[in-house]
C-alpha cells in the first residue's frame, strides 16, 4: 500500500490581516516577520500566487538594497495549483477558520488582529501538528475507481 504521511511541525508559524491585498502592506509584513524571527538562517514564506508576493514589493518600499537583503532571508515556497503540500495549508486556514473566527463576524482589524495573534501563540506554545495522510488505495476505494472501466470521448 502507497501511503505518505506529512507531518507539520509548529515551531512558530506567524500570519497576520490585513484590509488589502497590496504590495507595500505585503512588503511591510515580510518585515514584521524577518524582525520577529531575527536569528534564523532562513525564514521559509508558503505565498500564494499573487502579483504583490514577489522580490519588487520589497525593492520598491524599501530600494534594491535594503529590499533585496530583506528577500534573501527568505526561502519563498509558492502554492501549486494542485499539489499535497497545498492541502496541509487548506486544512491549517480550516483550523484558523473553525476555532478561532468560529460563526462570528470579527468587525475591526484590530480585533481580528488580536484574535488571530492569540490563536498562533496557543498553536505555537501547544506544537499542534498536523497529521494528514494519503493512501492511493483509499483514495482509489472512496473515489470507486475501476482501473478499466472508463470510456473516452468521442472527440
Amino acid at each position: 500500500m502507497s501511503s505518505a504521511v506529512w507531518r507539520r511541525r509548529r515551531a512558530g508559524t506567524l500570519s497576520g490581516a490585513t484590509p488589502n491585498r497590496c504590495s507595500p502592506r505585503f512588503a511591510d509584513y515580510l518585515v514584521e516577520i524577518a524582525s520577529h524571527y531575527a536569528r534564523a538562517k532562513t525564514i521559509h514564506l508558503a505565498l500564494g500566487i499573487l502579483s504583490s508576493h514577489t522580490p519588487r514589493a520589497l525593492t520598491d518600499s524599501f530600494g534594491e538594497q535594503v529590499g533585496g537583503w530583506i528577500w534573501n532571508r527568505f526561502t519563498p515556497h509558492y502554492t501549486p495549483k494542485h499539489g499535497s503540500w497545498l492541502n496541509q495549508a487548506e486544512i491549517e486556514i480550516g483550523l484558523f477558520s473553525r476555532q478561532c473566527l468560529g460563526q462570528r463576524r470579527i468587525p475591526a482589524l484590530a480585533d481580528l488582529r488580536r484574535e488571530a495573534s492569540a490563536w498562533n501563540e496557543k498553536m505555537n506554545r501547544h506544537r499542534v501538528l498536523i497529521d494528514w495522510r494519503f493512501a492511493r488505495a483509499k483514495a482509489r476505494r472512496k473515489f470507486r475507481y475501476k482501473r478499466h472501466r472508463f470510456t473516452r470521448s468521442k472527440y
